[in-house]
């Protein structure tokens, strides 16, 4: 696991200086803390930083071929490193590294771009093709490691963070906010590719690849699976191949020349990767947990129960309000505003870890793939009152939002009910983006300066389609991609296509590599993907209590603890709502309600003052838009 970063040109007016290309490096010295190489020609310059995991002593990079013609620098790993080094080695290359690096300069000796299909694992990668002078960019499938660029004039410039990218002048960077991103961030809590928070600065979508040549540049897609595909058989088949297909993809990811580890939450998901490490490993596996002081975000006893019944070397931290303290540098590392509360544990449960381990399994991605968001049976719910004729549905939709209590609490059972029952009548896509949003369309509008409506009307005329520059046009496009299958799979497509990359695997990997800590998701395994992807949906939901991610309980029943099968969803959030009311209502008053603060010329300073009044006064929950607000500001702070 590593930070790569770099640039190519045409002109020598362009040419990154060395100056500059360590300053990128200095900044991305938390991704590789035990090593540092450059590689420099007349139209290239590549910075590489190391976190030593495989091959400790051979893992140097910039790394070439034979002739030295072909360089590359490459974060992540490549779990079928072995077999596609046998693959080379029997057609006469000489590989003089024991690591996963080697190979990717020989495939692409051998076949150009047409290489990344057949590469298992997690990463971001730049291939400098010197005779051609062609530089090669690409990314994983699900999106787990980040890469950002910058094209300007005749030269583009990358990194794996856009801190690396903001060590270059202004006049090459340039920090302009961009208006569509933020209306992006405020309606989903993250910035979704391709887009970041900053103008011209782009990130490189999953599973594409990009080259350049000549001052040109093209994008394409390596892997695209048929989304709309559905298997039909029998659902022993279905369990008896997740298995084994899971089960090989832990044991890949379970080699490493460092201590190893991985999180334990208490929820299916971890239980079953840290279960299938233990069945794989010769001692107790280290996990780790947090906790909370608030019983309706704490899962430790769930995750000591795991552990227990696994047998592992458990861990357990507990975070207060006072890790307020972290959020200043949180904002920080994160380069962009980011308003998912669970970065903060994220963030401790990595520093914790990365005391005893520098690789830890998780379980991201088996809530998307099999079905664990209660937003999910809300949809499937709510489709079934779609079944009904339209004037009794309005009724029912409208009295129920009327007669309901309104809840102060973001957890509440009473405040889940309303939450679907505000958008019963909406058509199911809208539906699912208004549980998935921040703020709304009319929250957003509302809350806007009349300065930032007109920049964000005027950026979205200048698209080639003025519909592009509205959020949701992202989430139809993703639900777009399974049309042919039931609405709740085309929900969880949506997310493996944008909440995935966009949220849950940028918040790990930024958290985790804050520390230099490498974290790796077996569900993530592109095998897993597929073969959960074609499932039917009866394979995952069942609407009956503890009847969700069905074959995964039977597929891992050993593994599982019966309480754990059949607890509710608990999540992985903090209690900002309660701690905005109580023990750092001060603190939320300080910053959103700052002089500085309200003078940005983003937001109506009355709109701010309504939303931070009506949440302490406990008139309406407002925690995750506030949240949202208070990271923006902090990322203001740090960047603008």
């Amino acid at each position: 696991m590593c930070g790569i970063c770099g640039a190519v040109w045409n002109d020598a007016g362009e040419a990154l200086g060395e100056d500059r290309l360590t300053a990128m490096m200095d900044r991305i010295v938390h991704r590789g803390p035990d090593d540092s190489g450059v590689y420099r020609d007349d139209h290239a310059a590549l910075g590489f930083r190391r976190l030593a995991i495989v091959d400790l002593a051979g893992g140097h990079q910039p790394l070439s071929n034979e002739d030295g013609t072909v360089w590359t620098v490459f974060n992540g790993e490549i779990y079928n490193f072995q077999e596609l080094r046998h693959r080379l080695e029997a057609k006469g290359h000489t590989l003089r590294s024991k690591g996963d690096t080697e190979v990717l300069v020989h495939l692409y000796e051998d076949m150009g771009t047409r290489m990344f299909p057949l590469l298992r694992g997690m990463f971001a990668l730049a291939i400098w093709d010197a005779p051609r002078r062609t530089l090669v960019l690409a990314r994983d499938r699900l999106g787990q490691k980040p890469l950002v660029y910058r094209r300007h004039g005749g030269r583009l410039t990358f990194a794996s963070e856009l801190k690396a990218l903001l060590a270059l002048p202004e006049s090459q960077i340039p920090r302009r906010i961009d208006a569509i991103a933020l209306d992006q961030y405020l309606t989903y809590g993250y910035v979704p590719h391709p887009r970041t928070i900053l103008e011209g600065v782009e990130k490189l979508p999953p599973a594409h690849f990009a080259v350049w040549h000549d001052g040109e540049m093209r994008i394409e897609r390596y892997w695209s699976p048929d989304w709309n595909r559905e298997n039909r058989r029998s659902f022993e088949d279905d369990a008896d191949e997740l298995r084994a297909t899971l089960g090989d993809a832990v044991r890949e990811q379970m080699i490493a020349d460092v201590p190893l580890g991985a999180f334990l939450s208490g929820g299916i998901d971890s239980t079953i990767i840290v279960g299938l490490m233990q069945q794989a490993a010769t001692r107790p596996v280290k996990t780790f947990a947090i906790g909370f002081p608030d019983a309706a975000y704490d899962e430790t006893a769930f995750a000591e129960m795991a552990a227990k019944h696994l047998g592992t070397e458990h861990h357990t931290f507990v975070v207060e309000p006072q890790a307020w303290e972290t959020l200043p540098g949180l904002a920080r590392q994160f380069d962009e505003p980011f308003a998912d509360s669970s970065a903060l544990p994220t963030w401790h449960v990595a520093k914790e870890t990365r005391r005893a381990v520098t690789v830890a399994l998780t379980g991201d991605a088996g809530d998307e793939l099999f079905g664990g968001y209660d937003r999910y049976r809300a949809l499937a719910v709510t489709e079934l009152f779609h079944r009904l004729p339209a004037r009794p549905r309005r009724w029912l939709g409208g009295t129920m939002t009327r007669v309901l209590p309104r809840s102060g609490k973001a957890k509440s059972r009473l405040r889940a009910v309303e939450r679907i029952f505000e958008r019963i009548n909406e058509p199911a896509r809208d539906r699912y983006l208004g549980w998935m949003t921040t703020f709304d369309e009319t929250a957003r509008l509302s809350l806007y300066d009349n300065d930032q409506l007109d920049r964000l009307a005027s950026q979205a005329s200048s698209l080639s389609d003025p519909r592009l520059g509205d959020p949701a046009a992202l989430l139809a496009r993703a639900f777009a991609s399974a049309r042919g299958r039931d609405t709740v799979t085309q929900a969880m497509v949506s997310d493996v296509l944008m909440y995935l990359p966009g949220d849950l695997l940028f918040k790990v990997d930024m958290a985790s590599m804050a520390h230099s800590l490498e974290c790796r998701g077996p569900f993530l395994d592109h095998r897993v993907v597929e073969l959960a992807s074609a499932m039917p949906l009866d394979r995952k939901m069942k609407f009956r209590p503890g009847r969700s991610k069905v074959v995964l309980k039977r597929a891992f029943a050993d593994l599982i603890p019966k309480p754990i099968q059949t607890r509710r969803k608990m999540g992985f959030g903090v209690p900002v709502g309660r701690w905005f009311q109580k023990e750092l209502r001060a603190e939320l008053s300080e910053i959103l309600l700052d002089r500085s603060t309200l003078e940005r010329g983003l937001f109506r300073p009355e709109a701010v003052h309504a939303l931070v009044d009506d949440h302490v006064a406990g008139r309406r929950e407002h925690g995750h838009r506030l949240w949202a607000l208070v990271m923006l500001e902090l990322w203001m702070r740090n960047y603008a």
